[in-house]
């Protein structure tokens, strides 16, 4: 079955909103705008709307017939702290803030599913959608599940997409399995001893150490991890020292490390601290060490991936979904809701990534072709999850 032609006849309605969210982007926590709007056009198609989980999320509810079987189906409404560098009419109005991830549209394929559903929708159950908020670097899928998600709107098996730049539009992927890595962030501060930048015998130089730690630390995935495992250990910023002729008593090294498995992670956060402290010990100096494990790996369920492979193929077609998609290094919060339900994470083609539309790129815009696909798949994924449930698949 290709797109669904009721969800072609209001692409251009779902464009509309899609280029509104884009134009007014809220960072994580403060999706205020877009939550009104989420509840308004929710409340339009005669969706239950409830709000408060994680401060702006909401969800909406759509029952049909007498089943307790039930699906959630997530999409985030964050931005990003980035300025915006596109210049189209629906680019950023707030400063500082923009949508580069693409959940503008992640949020808007997930209304497009809502209406047809609720105008069309043939299916014995009831659909939760999941409007999340904070997911860049907030935890907001953390938070939905410390609430009590699940408790309010229990779900059989929960779903969500992803935009991917470099996947044609009208294809999808995924995997079972890892997906997404876990994502964490770490701090060193190199505590050291300054003096006059003409004399650095006197004192205890933190950039040179730092300088050895940042070279050590990249020795830790190619000689301390398997290869057969993944690890990146990346350095996000140094930051120390105020004048050309001052060398600084302290620098502050922060990055962020990315794995599949928790021994791996175990591991590279050890070596690290080891690395860190015997780097400042050998000049003289003392290192603090501090690592925050942040988002853990999104681990898709094996049977709801492969079954989300079926319906992917009734939207865009044989060949054109790729079951065994090679996992990112990126991080998601949607592991929390996979920690918690069976259920996977796709995604959906955005393009080539021409002139810059990668993720997290002030440039990125979200392709407005891949909507009524989204749209189109999360709508027959819930119909024929609960077909399939109701019939005891």
């Amino acid at each position: 079955m290709p797109i669904l032609p009721e969800l072609l006849n209001y692409a251009d309605e779902l464009t509309e909103i899609r280029r509104d969210i884009h134009a007014h982007p809220e960072i994580g926590f403060t999706e205020v705008r877009t939550g009104d709007l989420v509840a308004k056009k929710l409340a339009e198609y005669g969706i239950e709307v409830h709000r408060g989980l994680a401060e702006t999320g909401l969800v909406g509810v759509l029952r049909r017939g007498n089943s307790h079987k039930s699906i959630g189906l997530r999409a985030d409404m964050d931005c990003l702290p980035m300025q915006e560098l596109n210049e189209f009419p629906h680019r950023s109005t707030h400063d500082g803030h923009m949508h580069a991830c693409g959940h503008d549209g992640h949020t808007t394929m997930l209304l497009g599913a809502a209406r047809y559903l609720a105008e069309h929708g043939k299916f014995n159950g009831t659909v939760h959608f999941i409007f999340q908020p904070g997911e860049e670097g907030f935890g907001g899928g953390r938070v939905m599940v410390q609430q009590g998600l699940f408790d309010q709107f229990p779900c059989d098996a929960v779903f969500a997409m992803h935009n991917k730049p470099g996947i044609p539009v009208g294809n999808m992927a995924t995997a079972p399995g890892p997906l997404l890595a876990a994502s964490d962030r770490f701090d060193i501060w190199v505590k050291a001893k300054g003096t006059h930048a003409a004399h650095p015998h006197h004192g205890i130089d933190p950039f040179v150490i730092a300088g050895h730690i940042v070279l050590a630390l990249q020795s830790i995935p190619s000689r301390n991890v398997d290869p057969i495992d993944s690890a990146v250990i990346s350095i996000g910023f140094i930051k120390g020292g105020s004048a050309y002729n001052v060398i600084p008593d302290e620098v502050h090294i922060g990055g962020t490390v990315r794995t599949f498995r928790t021994e791996v992670q175990d591991l590279v956060e050890r070596r690290m601290a080891e690395v860190a402290k015997s780097a400042a010990e050998m000049h003289g100096a003392t290192a603090e060490f501090d690592f925050r494990r942040g988002y853990p790996p999104t681990i898709n369920h094996a049977a709801e991936a492969a079954f989300a492979c079926e319906v992917a193929e009734e939207i865009c077609g044989a060949g054109k979904v790729d079951g065994n998609v090679a996992p990112s290094l990126g991080g998601e919060d949607f592991s929390y809701m996979l920690r918690q339900r069976p259920g996977a994470m796709l995604w959906i083609g955005n393009g080539p990534g021409d002139d810059g539309c990668y993720l997290h790129n002030a440039r990125y815009d979200f392709n407005d072709s891949a909507l009524p696909v989204g749209a189109s798949f999360f709508a027959q994924l819930a119909e024929r999850y609960l077909e399939k449930a109701n019939a005891g698949g």
